[in-house]
């Protein structure tokens, strides 16, 4: 997530931002996902791969957090396929759930309509045969970029087509644009710099955590209470080497884990979408538009300047 109106909050004092009372009253609820399965890495590398699944699998099996992972098909080939679906079956294993994240990583608006419904399709194959081995079925789908498609009738026609092949949409509530930490992060365990490696690791945590506390009280702004939030991350080795601090982070901020199905239930999430644009805006920002309500925009924070300079130089790709 970045805002263009955001750069307005370097001038505020971290102390300012929006983590009162409200934003921490009572026990609140989140559902962790993770994009971009089998992983999100700068390297081809197997062994990689395979520990990042594994380490991630463990501590949020250590921690009690369920969680759900969305699958880009396109990466079983990218090393040995093989391997690559035996770390989705561990996620199955580990008692997580997959979805669907498309074939490709495309965006509705390169692929059009019917292009982007193509890629859904062929994006589904060996998570559906997975989840039905295991007698579960295949029902979350998540929009890369959280780009829904432009115009409003190819919208529409996305939406269409999800629904009548038994796909709901995973919303994302709190979005702490861990993608950009992610890949110089790997950069840094590549060039053996294990100073950069532990300083991006805290820049990412500090930022994470500040922004679990936006959310909360963007929250509170619309809906005058902590809704069950969706956080979006992804399949990396960050996030594998934080998730204790992760799981601190949510324990401190109130937060207790649940499946995406449970925090799904959260009335919040039956409120209208009509949001059409270019812009992938998470789920806060759509549901300001509908309930012409205002977010606490004067104290948003963007990445630190560093990551998003460390991260252009090291992959100009988006995720």
């Amino acid at each position: 997530m970045r805002r263009s109106t955001a750069f307005l909050a370097a001038l505020i004092p971290i102390c300012l931002l929006a983590w009162g009372p409200q934003a921490r009253a009572g026990g609140g609820r989140v559902a962790l996902t993770f994009d971009d399965l089998p992983a999100l890495s700068l390297f081809n590398d197997q062994p990689y791969v395979n520990y990042l699944n594994e380490m991630l699998l463990r501590g949020l099996k250590r921690r009690r957090l369920p969680a759900t992972g969305f699958v880009n098909e396109s990466k079983l080939d990218q090393i040995d396929r093989a391997q690559q679906i035996a770390n989705l079956e561990k996620w199955l294993d580990a008692g997580m759930t997959l979805g669907n994240h498309t074939f490709s990583h495309e965006s509705p608006d390169q692929l059009g309509g019917a292009g982007y419904i193509q890629d859904i399709a062929r994006g589904e194959p060996v998570t559906r045969g997975l989840l039905e081995k295991r007698g579960r079925s295949l029902g979350w789908f998540r929009h890369p970029y959280l780009e829904t498609g432009v115009p409003e009738a190819v919208k529409k026609e996305i939406d269409d087509w999800l629904a009548a092949h038994g796909y709901r949409i995973a919303p994302v509530t709190i979005d702490a644009d861990d993608w950009e930490f992610a890949e110089p992060y790997d950069d840094a365990i590549a060039r053996h710099d294990e100073a950069r490696r532990l300083r991006i690791k805290r820049q990412y945590l500090e930022y994470t955590e500040r922004t679990v506390g936006w959310y909360q009280a963007a929250s509170t702004a619309l809906f005058g209470r902590q809704i069950a939030f969706v956080m979006l991350l992804h399949a990396t080795r960050l996030n594998a080497d934080c998730i204790d601090d992760l799981a601190d982070i949510l324990k401190r901020r109130k937060l207790k884990g649940v499946t995406l199905d449970e925090a799904m239930k959260d009335p919040a999430y039956r409120t209208r979408d009509p949001y059409v644009g270019h812009d992938g805006i998470d789920w806060m920002e759509r549901w300001s538009n509908e309930l012409h309500k205002d977010l606490p925009w004067d104290s948003w924070q963007d990445p630190p300047r560093q990551i998003v300079e460390e991260y252009d130089r090291t992959n100009n790709d988006r995720h």
